[in-house]
């Protein structure tokens, strides 16, 4: 899930035989309406709008598909999907609007926000991660969880009016949730539907899935109930990556995601401004779902857009990158580092801190950019696995750096701003804010690329739109 050094997240990989099974056993129901998708498909081309994709399974990506919508299940899979958006109406006016900041006070750096969970509705506060498909919180049911730890708020499950679990006999848990880790274990049919969740980084979560409520505020001033949405209860998780938190919010593009509920019932579009990481918890901005999405007080300059792929790595966030510069200079990189169909492609995540670039671009990138730090002294401070670092006790002004520039496709450009990459690490040590995430590799762009800009994510167009922001 994460990438955190700082604490952070490996290159995420792909979905196991067990989906593909999964998508072959919908075929035979799906085929006897191939007529009427494609006769939407030929509609909805003139839009020149991506069509969207079912899911595959968070981490472990063995393998990309040689060309995604190359197969009859996966065409009919993504127009089902992209009618289900077009068909959506909009049940609340208004849309949801969530408190988003920095965990630094809680010694990570990861976002988070505050969801309450329940009937009657109890605070938590989550890591905010769009590469994430299953939302959950520190729970205990029927007596199995840790209770509240390490100053940890507990959902106590039996104390809801709303919480009810998954069988371990239904469709649900035997076909649907097999792509989120759910377990075979399942001796009687009371059983709940367990999950065994692993992320990328070594991180875990354990427990049972459920239907339950989470109570929004919307950017009316009013609240609404989102009832019947699939969180994780888990009894049990580890990993640094949860530092500070006392769960997860999945943003994934997924059907079973917090943003597949929300953007149904609010409009096809979502959007956040990450304050500098290393903001203190008073300062925050905004995790918003719905059209009103840009109507925040968000300071922000002319925006920039770029086709949003939300096939091509599912069920990740992928653009579609060119090149990258250093000031004037476009550096030397294979274009097969940009290609998903060859095992690279690059995504945007949350719950990422630092940049991922396979080797064949971050070795241009870092030796680069070092080329304009010789008058520092080179460190290599104790856990912090980071190539680049540097002693930062004799100042440095970073204007010297050039500008780094992913050019991307359509034209636009995303410019982060220089302690976007030259980050501080350490008291008196700043790095390079990258890592290497080897060859063939999904790059990646972590949230403190992503800092002081405003990013709006549009599922019925496919589109990304993003500005340097003060997020304030």
């Amino acid at each position: 899930m994460y990438i955190n050094t700082l604490f952070w997240k490996q290159n995420p990989k792909g979905a196991k035989t067990r989906r593909r099974i999964r998508k072959m056993q919908r075929i035979k129901t799906s085929l006897s309406c191939l007529c009427l998708i494609t006769t939407l498909l030929l509609i909805t081309a003139a839009d020149s709008t991506e069509d969207t994709a079912v899911r595959l399974k968070l981490a472990h990506r063995d393998t990309l598909w040689p060309n995604p919508l190359s197969r009859i299940e996966d065409i009919i899979g993504a127009d089902q999907k992209r009618h289900s958006l077009i068909s959506r109406k909009r049940k609340f006016k208004g849309g949801v609007k969530m408190d988003l900041g920095s965990g630094i006070d809680y010694g990570t750096a990861q976002y988070f926000t505050e969801v309450r969970v329940g009937t009657p509705a109890k605070k938590f506060r989550v890591v905010v991660d769009t590469g994430s498909e299953l939302t959950w919180v520190n729970c205990r049911y029927r007596g199995r969880g840790k209770g509240k730890v390490e100053n940890r708020r507990v959902f106590r499950a039996e104390e809801s009016k709303s919480f009810k679990t998954v069988g371990c006999f239904t469709q649900t848990c035997k076909v649907d949730l097999m792509n989120l880790f759910s377990l075979s274990t399942c001796p009687t049919p009371s059983t709940p539907c367990s999950y065994d969740y692993r992320y990328a980084d070594g991180s875990a979560a354990q427990g049972v899935f459920a239907k339950e409520t989470i109570t929004v505020g919307l950017t009316n001033g009013r609240k609404a109930r989102l009832r019947g949405l699939l969180i994780g209860c888990s009894s049990s998780f580890s990993g640094q990556s949860f530092q500070g938190a006392d769960g997860v919010l999945g943003l994934a593009f997924s059907d079973f995601s917090f943003t597949s509920t929300a953007t149904s019932l609010f409009g096809a579009k979502f959007s956040y401004c990450l304050v500098d990481h290393l903001s203190n918890k008073n300062v925050s901005n905004y995790l918003i779902f719905g059209s009103s999405s840009s109507s925040t007080s968000t300071k922000t300059a002319p925006r920039r857009t770029t086709p949003l792929d939300l096939t091509l790595i599912p069920p990740f966030y992928a653009i579609n990158v060119i090149g990258i510069s250093l000031g004037d200079n476009m550096l030397d990189i294979p274009t097969q580092v940009w290609d998903a169909t060859t095992g690279g492609g690059t995504i945007l995540d949350s719950g990422t801190s630092l940049t991922l670039l396979a080797d064949a671009a971050y070795k241009p990138v870092v030796t680069g950019l070092a080329r304009y730090l010789v008058e520092l002294k080179r460190v290599k401070p104790e856990g912090i696995p980071i190539e680049y670092c540097f002693s930062s006790t004799s100042g440095f002004n970073e204007s010297k750096l050039p500008q780094l520039t992913f050019h991307l496709k359509g034209g636009a450009r995303f410019e982060p701003h220089r302690k976007s990459y030259l980050v501080d690490a350490a008291p008196g040590v700043k790095c390079l804010g990258f890592m290497s995430a080897g060859t063939p590799a999904t790059n990646v762009v972590g949230n403190i690329m992503q800092q002081n800009y405003l990013w709006e994510f549009d599922l019925m167009a496919s589109t990304l739109s993003f500005a340097p922001s003060t997020c304030t």
